[in-house]
C-alpha cells in the first residue's frame, strides 16, 4: 500500500500536482477536503494529489466484509483546468503502479455523482478493473450551489480496491500494507471498535450537541469572514451526521433539515473563500472554460510493460503510418478537376457516453443531417449513423460535388410604381435594379396575385459541396444535447460526456469546419492501449471496415450479434443457456458499454445458490452487467458471461471478475443473514426513517396511506372473508422491506424480498404474494398482481403516487419523470383492465379516495389534472397497440372505466364498415350539431303537436325504458333502430328552429333528450 501511494505521488508531481496533507477531520471522501472542496471554486488554476483516509460510519461491518470498510485510503488529483486528456492521464497512473492495461479490461462506466449536503455534482464515471470499481472519475460542475467556471476533473482511487487487485488477495485485512505487515493486522482493531462505536456505542444526544455545536460554530466564522475555518466545521457537522445516521437516528424531518442546513452552510463558505480570493488578487493567477490546455499535460507514453504487451497488435496498426503518409499528400496534391459524387463521413469523438446516450445521440444525429442537408440543394444519397460508447458516426452517400444551380426571381415594385406616364423607369425602378447589380433593361415583369410587379430573374451558382457541409456540420456538433449535460474546457459546448475529436471527410477531402476549440480533421482515436492510440483516416470510402480493422465496431447491431452469440457458446460448453429475450434490456445495455465485445465465461461457489435467485441476477445485472447462465429449466448456474472491451488476457479478466461477483456475494450473504434476524415490524419501523418527498413523508407515512387506500378501494369492490384477512395483514406489512438491508443496497428488489422475507418470518403464501404484487407492475409489459389483495395494494400504491406528487406540482415535465409517474398510470389502467372483480372502481372515485388521506391540501384542479394524466397514458397504449387514434378518443368518454372503454373500443372496431350503425352514428351527430351545448333536455310532451314530433317523443320513452343502465355500445346501436328512424323523420318533416320560441325551445329539448341517451356511451363528434 504505502509503495503504492508513493508512486501515485511521484507521477501527480511530474504531470504539475502539489501534494499536500490529508483533512485533520473526519472527512466521508477526499472531495471533502478543503483542497478540493474550495479550490475547485474560482478562477484560480490547480493541481493537487494527496491521500485521504475516509471515514464513512455507514459501511461499517466490523471488519467481517472483505470489501467494506468505515476507513478506506482514497488517493485524490484535482486538475483545474481539467486538460482535455485527463483519461490518458489517469490510465498513465495505472500504468506506473504496474497495472497492464493491455491484459486487463478497464471500462469508464457512467456515473452521475452528487453531494445533496455540499450542493455539488457532477457527470462522469465508475472506473472499472476486470468489473472491480476502482476510481470515481468526475467532471465537477457545481460545488457550494456555485457553477464552476472553469471545470476542474476529479480523479478518486480506492486504493484498498486496487492493492486487492495487484496483490490478489480477497479480503482488505491480507492486503501487504508495508514489508512484513498487513492491512488487518495494522487497522483491522481499529476497524473493529470504530464499527462497534458508530453501530452500537456512538451517544446520539452528544452527536445531536456536537451537530449543533459545530454549526453555530461554523455560522460564527462565516460572520467573522474566514472561510477555511468556517468549512472545517461544516464538516465537523457532516460527520456527527453521518454518526446518527449510522445508528439509525436520523428521521425524515430531520434529514431533510440537516441537510439543508448544511448545504446552506457550505454555499456560503464556497461564495466567501472566492470573495476573500478576489481580494488577494487571485494569488494564483486566472483561468476559464476557454483557456488553451498547457504543453506539460500531453498524453503519456505507455510505460514499457504496456509497450511491450502492444507488440502484439503491431500487425493491425502497422498500416496506419502508409495511411497516415498517405492522407498528408493527399490533402497537399487534391485533384483540381471538379469530382464526382463521393462519401460523406463525420465522426464525433466523444469520452465514454452512457449507454441509453449511444443509441439517443445516433437518432439524434441523423435527424439534424436529414433535415439539415434537406435545407440545400446539395443532391446526396443514403444517410446512416452508427454509435459506439466512444464516437458517433455518420455516413452519407453520393454527397454531389456542389448544389444544383437554380434561377432566383427577386421581386420589385409594381409596375404602376416602377415606370412613369411614358414608360420610363422612375427612382423606384432604377434603385431596384442597381441594389441587384442590373440595368433597368433588365427588368422583367412577374403577376403576384392581381398585380403586376418589376422583377429580376438571374441563375444562381450552387456551392461547393465543402463550404454548405462546413456551416452544416458545425451546426450538428454544437446542437448535440443529451438528458443530462455537461460542460468541459470547450466553450459554447454542452453534452453528456467531452467531445474530443472530429473527423470530417468528404471523399478523401477533409471538410473544414471549427466548433470551440475543436478543428475536424481526418485523425480518429482507436483503443487506447493500441500503439499508437490514434490512426489517420485515408478516405471517407469504407470507413466502418477501417475502424473495424483498427478492433472498433462502430455497428450496434453487429456488437449486439458478437455479445448474444460468444455468451450462448460459453453458456453452451457448462451446459446451460442464456435467456437473451429475457435479459434484452441487460445486453443493449452491453453493446453500448462496449467497442469491441469479448465474452468472457467465469464461475462462482455453488454455495451462493442458496441465496434467492433474484439476488443473484440482480447482483449481477445491476453491479456487474453480466450475463447469468441457466439449465433447461431456468434454474440458476454457477456460471456467468462477463463482456470485456476488446483484446486482453482472459484468464487476468475472469479472475478479476470472479473475484469482484465473490465480493458482491458476500455482501448479499451479509445483508440476508442480518435481515432474517430482523423482525419485519423492526423493519417496517426503519422505514419511518427513509425520506419519501419532504412534504410528503417518509416511507413510512406513504406506506399508511397505501394500506388506508388500499381498505377503502376494498369497501367498494366489496372484499371480504380470507382475501380481505389477508389485504389487511399485508397493508399493515405493506413496504417494510424498503427497511431490510438488502433492498437499502438492492432497491430493485423490493416487493421480491418483501415475500422471501415475509414467508421466513411465518406469513401466509397468500400475504408474502401480495407483499411482493404490490410492486408490480414495475415496468411496462411486466407482470400484473394475479391476487385481489395484492391487486388492491398495487392499485393504492400507484394512487397515493399519482395524487400526492401532482398536489405538490411535482408531474413530469419532458422527458423528467424522477418519481416514475407515467409508468404508475400505465400500472393503474393495466391493473384495472386486467381485473373484472375490480370493475366497480371508477378512475375518478378511487383518486379522490387517495386524496382525502394525502400530508397536503388536494385541490380539485389537482385530481382533474391527474386523471388526465392517466387517461393520456391509456390513450397512447391503445394506439401504440394498433388501435386507430380516432376510435381510441372516441372511447375515451368512458375512461373512467378503462376496461368499458376497451370493451367498447372492442365493439366500436367491430361495427366499422356495418351500415346500420352508421345510420345511427349520422343521426346522434345531427342531433349534437343543432342542439346548443349546455341545454337541458326539458320539453312539454303536450306540446308536441307535429305526428313527428310526437312519434320522436315515444321512441325515446321506449329507449330509454330499454337501454336502461346499459352500457354495450353493440346493444345501443341495435335498441335505437327505431329512434334513428324517428329522428330521421323529426328532421325531415318539423322545422326545429321555429319562429315561435316556445316552439322552438321544446322542440330543442326534445333533441337535447336524445342527445342525452347517447351521453357517455362514445364521443360521438370524434367519429367524424
Amino acid at each position: 500500500m504505502q509503495e503504492a501511494l508513493l508512486v501515485l505521488n511521484k507521477y501527480w508531481t511530474e504531470h504539475g500536482c502539489l501534494v499536500v496533507q490529508p483533512m485533520n477531520t473526519e472527512v466521508g471522501a477526499g472531495t471533502l477536503n478543503p483542497a478540493t472542496f474550495l479550490r475547485v471554486q474560482g478562477p484560480e488554476p490547480w493541481r493537487v494529489a494527496y491521500v485521504e483516509p475516509s471515514v464513512r460510519p455507514d459501511d461499517s461491518r466490523y471488519g467481517e466484509n472483505p470489501n467494506r470498510l468505515q476507513t478506506h485510503t482514497q488517493y485524490q488529483v484535482i486538475l483545474k483546468p481539467e486538460p482535455g486528456n485527463a483519461q490518458e492521464l489517469f490510465l498513465g497512473s495505472l500504468q506506473a503502479l504496474g497495472i497492464d492495461t493491455a491484459a486487463h479490461d478497464i471500462r469508464f462506466v457512467e456515473d452521475n455523482w452528487a453531494s445533496p449536503a455540499l450542493g455539488a455534482w457532477g457527470l462522469g464515471w465508475e472506473v472499472w478493473l476486470d468489473g472491480l470499481e476502482i476510481t470515481q472519475f468526475t467532471y465537477f460542475q457545481q460545488a457550494g450551489g456555485i457553477t464552476l467556471d472553469p471545470v476542474s476533473v476529479e480523479i478518486t482511487y480506492g486504493m484498498e480496491r486496487i492493492l486487492m487487485a495487484l496483490q490478489g488477495v480477497n479480503h482488505f485485512k491480507d492486503l501487504k500494507y508495508a514489508p512484513g505487515v498487513t492491512y488487518g493486522e495494522a487497522f483491522g482493531q481499529a476497524e473493529y471498535e470504530m464499527s462497534r462505536y458508530y453501530l452500537d456505542e456512538a451517544d446520539l444526544e452528544t452527536q445531536r450537541s456536537l451537530f449543533e455545536a459545530y454549526a453555530g460554530e461554523a455560522r460564527r466564522m462565516l460572520d467573522a469572514r474566514l472561510p477555511v475555518p468556517a468549512y472545517s466545521f461544516v464538516l465537523k457537522c457532516s460527520h456527527a451526521f453521518n454518526v446518527l445516521d449510522a445508528r439509525g437516528a436520523i428521521s425524515t424531518t430531520e434529514r431533510a433539515r440537516s441537510f439543508a442546513r448544511m448545504r446552506g452552510l457550505a454555499h456560503e463558505v464556497a461564495e466567501l473563500w472566492v470573495a476573500r480570493r478576489e481580494e488577494l488578487g487571485f494569488p494564483l493567477g486566472r483561468v476559464s472554460g476557454g483557456d488553451v490546455v498547457p504543453a506539460s499535460t500531453a498524453v503519456p507514453a505507455p510505460t514499457a510493460v504496456a509497450a511491450d504487451e502492444a507488440q502484439n497488435r503491431t500487425a493491425a496498426t502497422e498500416p496506419a503510418a502508409a495511411e497516415q503518409s498517405a492522407a498528408a499528400e493527399q490533402d497537399a496534391a487534391a485533384p483540381s478537376a471538379e469530382p464526382g459524387p463521393a462519401t460523406l463521413v463525420v465522426e464525433i469523438g466523444v469520452e465514454e457516453m452512457p449507454p441509453a446516450e449511444v443509441t439517443r445521440t445516433a437518432q439524434a444525429v441523423r435527424t439534424a443531417l436529414t433535415e439539415k442537408l434537406g435545407a440545400t440543394r446539395l443532391g446526396h444519397g443514403e444517410i446512416t449513423v452508427d454509435a459506439s460508447p466512444r464516437r458517433v458516426v455518420a455516413t452519407v452517400l453520393a454527397v454531389e460535388p456542389r448544389e444544383a444551380d437554380y434561377e432566383q426571381t427577386v421581386r420589385g415594385p409594381r409596375v404602376s410604381a416602377a415606370f412613369d406616364a411614358e414608360g420610363n423607369p422612375t427612382k423606384a425602378a432604377v434603385g431596384f435594379a442597381r441594389s441587384n447589380g442590373a440595368e433597368p433593361a433588365d427588368l422583367g415583369r412577374v403577376t403576384v396575385g392581381a398585380n403586376e410587379h418589376v422583377a429580376l430573374t438571374r441563375q444562381v451558382v450552387g456551392r461547393p459541396a465543402e463550404e454548405v457541409l462546413s456551416a452544416l456540420l458545425a451546426e450538428v456538433v454544437t446542437g448535440l444535447r443529451s438528458e443530462k449535460n455537461m460542460r468541459w474546457n470547450a466553450p459554447r459546448l454542452s453534452f453528456t460526456r467531452p467531445i474530443r475529436w472530429i473527423v470530417a471527410l468528404l471523399g478523401e477531402r477533409v471538410v473544414p469546419f471549427t466548433v470551440s476549440s475543436l478543428t475536424s480533421g481526418r485523425t480518429t482515436q482507436v483503443h487506447r492501449d493500441a500503439v499508437p492510440p490514434t490512426a489517420e483516416v485515408a478516405t471517407a470510402d469504407g470507413y466502418l471496415p477501417f475502424l473495424k480493422e483498427h478492433g472498433i465496431l462502430a455497428d450496434a447491431a453487429e456488437r449486439r450479434r458478437l455479445v448474444v452469440d460468444g455468451a450462448a457458446r460459453l453458456a453452451e460448453a457448462v451446459g446451460g443457456h442464456i435467456q437473451t429475450e429475457q435479459y434484452g434490456a441487460l445486453i443493449d445495455e452491453i453493446t453500448n458499454l462496449v467497442e469491441s465485445p469479448t465474452p468472457i465465461l467465469g464461475n462462482f461457489d455453488p454455495k451462493y445458490l442458496t441465496l434467492p435467485a433474484d439476488i443473484l441476477v440482480t447482483v449481477m445485472r445491476k453491479h456487474q452487467r453480466y450475463l447469468p447462465v441457466v439449465d433447461a429449466g431456468g434454474s440458476m448456474l454457477p456460471h456467468f458471461v462477463a463482456v470485456a472491451n476488446g483484446a486482453c488476457d482472459h484468464d487476468v479478466v475472469r479472475h478479476g471478475n470472479e473475484a469482484v461477483l465473490r465480493a458482491r456475494y458476500e455482501d448479499a450473504s451479509f445483508f440476508w443473514k442480518a435481515d432474517l434476524e430482523t423482525p419485519l415490524s423492526e423493519m417496517r419501523q426503519k422505514t419511518r426513517l427513509l425520506t419519501f418527498e419532504e412534504r410528503l413523508g417518509s416511507m413510512a407515512d406513504r406506506a399508511d396511506r397505501i394500506s388506508a387506500i388500499a381498505l377503502r378501494l376494498a369497501q367498494a369492490v366489496g372484499l371480504s372473508g380470507p382475501d380481505r384477512e389477508v389485504l389487511e395483514r399485508a397493508a399493515a406489512l405493506t413496504k417494510f422491506d424498503l427497511g431490510s438491508q438488502m433492498v437499502t443496497e438492492l432497491s430493485s428488489l423490493a416487493g421480491i424480498m418483501a415475500r422471501e422475507y415475509a414467508v421466513r418470518a411465518g406469513e401466509s403464501q397468500a400475504v408474502a404474494q401480495a407483499l411482493y404484487e404490490n410492486e408490480l407492475p414495475r415496468s411496462a409489459g411486466d407482470a400484473l398482481p394475479e391476487t385481489l389483495p395484492g391487486a388492491l395494494l398495487a392499485l393504492a400504491d400507484r394512487l397515493d403516487l399519482l395524487v400526492g406528487l401532482f398536489a405538490i406540482g411535482a408531474e413530469p415535465t419532458g422527458s423528467s419523470d424522477a418519481f416514475g409517474l407515467r409508468r404508475s398510470a400505465l400500472g393503474v389502467v393495466n391493473i384495472l383492465l386486467g381485473r373484472s372483480d375490480l370493475a366497480a372502481i371508477r378512475l375518478g372515485q378511487a383518486l379522490a379516495v387517495a386524496a382525502e388521506y394525502q400530508a397536503v391540501a388536494v385541490e380539485q384542479r389537482h385530481l382533474e389534472d391527474a386523471a388526465q394524466f392517466v387517461l393520456r397514458r391509456f390513450e397512447q397504449q391503445l394506439i401504440e397497440l394498433g388501435h386507430s387514434t380516432t376510435d381510441v378518443r372516441a372511447v375515451l368518454v368512458r375512461g373512467d372505466s378503462p376496461r368499458l372503454a376497451a370493451r367498447t373500443l372492442e365493439e366500436l372496431e367491430s361495427l366499422h364498415g356495418d351500415a346500420r350503425f352508421a345510420t345511427v352514428l349520422a343521426a346522434f351527430q345531427r342531433v349534437r350539431r343543432i342542439v346548443p351545448a349546455g341545454l337541458e333536455a326539458v320539453y312539454d310532451p303536450e306540446q308536441l303537436h307535429e305526428p313527428a314530433e310526437q312519434a320522436l317523443h315515444a321512441a325515446l320513452a321506449k329507449c330509454r325504458q330499454v337501454l336502461e343502465g346499459e352500457t354495450s355500445l353493440v346493444r345501443f346501436a341495435a335498441e335505437t333502430g327505431e329512434l334513428v328512424d324517428a329522428v330521421n323523420i323529426f328532421f325531415d318533416n318539423v322545422l326545429v328552429m321555429s319562429e315561435d320560441p316556445a316552439v322552438r325551445a321544446n322542440r330543442l329539448g326534445l333533441l337535447a333528450g336524445v342527445r342525452d341517451l347517447a351521453e357517455g356511451i362514445v364521443d360521438w363528434e370524434s367519429l367524424v
